[in-house]
């Protein structure tokens, strides 16, 4: 075994809901921990998987996941080329990992995001650089800059970032990666971009114009996919071509497909989900706000706040049936914003917290 695979601290997936509730007695139990989409799925996902060619199962799937390839590329005015698809985005990052690190380089990433990107450095031996963000929760583009070396082969940005919920605009994305070395691979993770309210958000036309930047998407979000494992990154043509020779083959099932290709099609599910959760997010950053609890100003679809002993206060949730996220920072909790219901009932029970600590 190598020796860095026995001193890696792996992701722990948290306990499935059920032996959760069963642990601590609960009946309900919501989860706004992961990020999930708090509104499910599209109906038209059931409707196409219920129909799928069962009598198919003994066949490989399509491995270039032609039909949504051709959808995406479409949408977005792309070489069907330029996309790569992984089992999730997780899968992704791990392509990405094997095709450009090697032990002794340099991955650079914002402090804090998700955590994925330095554990792949990490099993590639490569060493992980972290530049803490700016006290808005931003990225700090010149502190990222300024710390670029010879060696820097990879350049996390995750935006919105995971798990400040910060939002960068293309504009200073674009600035970033002008002044960022040719040899260097800066990597937009727009795995919450759909919730961005502002327009224009993605900078998916910037894989046209600087063969250096790869921007990924995933299913799991606003498209309620999660289950299903898709996700996909778009780079310069050349890059992908090197990119695919590591990708496993069939690596996205057809039931999968399936189900991407139906969600993608209803745009009016995505973008109603969209238009609750920014409302539901702004109410939530409005109560914090009125409890002088600082947060950062989310784009996506959960919430960043600091709070004085915030793993009592995250047991207390979850006591009272509400699993939200810990150890991220210390001091600090990250909470899926849920349906109206749920985020009223953990308003409440806040207040509730507070005058028991009082």
């Amino acid at each position: 075994m190598k020796k860095v695979i026995k001193e890696l601290q792996p992701y722990i997936p948290e306990k499935p809901l059920e032996e959760l509730k069963s642990e601590i007695g609960l009946k309900k139990l919501v989860r706004l921990s992961a990020n999930e989409n708090a509104y499910g799925t599209s109906p038209d996902v059931k409707k196409a998987v219920v129909n799928w060619a069962y009598n198919e199962s003994n066949l490989y799937p399509d491995g270039d996941a032609t039909e949504l390839r051709g959808l995406i590329s479409n949408k977005f005015n792309l070489d069907p080329k330029q996309i790569v698809f992984g089992v999730g985005l997780d899968e992704v990052i791990v392509m990405l990992s094997r095709v450009f690190l090697e032990p002794g380089d340099e991955e650079l990433v914002s402090s804090p995001t998700f955590s994925e990107y330095a554990l792949h450095a990490e099993i590639e031996e490569a060493t992980v650089n972290k530049v803490p963000v700016l006290d808005n929760g931003g990225i700090d583009f010149d502190g990222m800059l300024k710390a670029i070396t010879p060696k820097t082969k990879l350049v996390w940005i995750c935006n919105p970032n995971n798990p400040t919920g910060t939002f960068e605009t293309v504009a200073d994305i674009e600035k970033f990666v002008s002044k960022v070395p040719k040899d260097t691979l800066v990597l937009v993770d727009e795995a919450y971009i759909d919730f961005v309210t502002a327009s224009n958000a993605t900078a998916m036309d910037l894989t046209k114009k600087y063969p250096n930047i790869v921007v990924m998407r995933t299913f799991s979000k606003a498209y309620g996919l999660a289950n299903f494992r898709v996700g996909y990154a778009v780079f310069s043509k050349e890059v992908a071509e090197q990119v695919q020779k590591v990708r496993l083959p069939y690596n996205i099932n057809s039931v999968a497909q399936v189900a991407a290709t139906a969600a993608f099609k209803d745009t009016d599910f995505v973008q109603d989900v969209v238009e609750r959760n920014a409302e539901e997010r702004t109410e939530f950053e409005a109560y914090f706000d009125s409890k002088n609890i600082k947060h950062y100003q989310s784009q996506a679809n959960f919430i960043f706040f600091e709070y004085p002993d915030a793993d009592k206060l995250a047991d207390y949730l979850l006591h009272n049936g509400y699993l939200i996220r810990t150890g991220l920072r210390p001091g600090w909790l990250r909470i899926s914003v849920g349906k109206a219901e749920d985020n009223i009932a953990i308003q409440n029970l806040i207040d509730e917290y507070e005058k028991v600590e009082i």
